[in-house]
């Protein structure tokens, strides 16, 4: 690849996440669901009785566009909304019978949509790569929550 990291990684990386959503939407429409649907529906099964606002936070998208796709969810008979016991305010998050063929199917069309992307990178070399992002996801992560100076004062490590 032509170019330094410092010019191409943070654009490559992008690139490859945008490249990645839009397949995953096209392919996900095989089952009449979208990929943000999908995004749903898997942290739920994950963590189920999540609220709401705690599922917008991780999901990274606004409260109102998250109501709006487990309104569909739950028109679907995907998912319920079930009250909090201790705050009447919160609802809380489950699957319902109904959603697990179609995680089913969704967790192969996952593995497809992986292996479709990791072709030609053996596992050993696709199992570093994992590393090496959970690397740089925890470095980000380190950068947000430290002051703007002390980042700032960090020497490059890459080539």
């Amino acid at each position: 690849m032509p170019g330094s990291v410092d010019t191409n990684f943070l654009f490559t990386l992008g690139e490859v996440f945008r490249l990645i959503r839009v397949y995953a939407d096209k392919e996900a429409a095989r089952y009449g669901i979208t990929r943000a649907q999908w995004a749903v529906l898997t942290k739920v099964e994950r963590n189920e009785g999540l609220k709401q606002t705690e599922l917008a936070e991780q999901l990274d998208i606004q409260p109102i566009t998250l109501t709006r796709l487990i309104d569909k969810l739950c028109d679907n008979g995907w998912i319920e909304r079930r009250g909090d016991e201790n705050d009447r305010r919160v609802n809380r998050l489950y699957l319902k019978k109904a959603a697990h063929p179609l995680l089913g199917k969704l967790a192969g069309l996952r593995s497809e949509l992986t292996a479709t992307a990791l072709e030609g990178i053996s596992p050993a070399d696709a199992h570093r790569l994992l590393t090496q992002l959970e690397s740089i996801k925890e470095n980000v992560r380190n950068a947000i929550q430290s002051p703007a100076s002390e980042s700032s004062r960090k020497e490059q490590r890459y080539g």
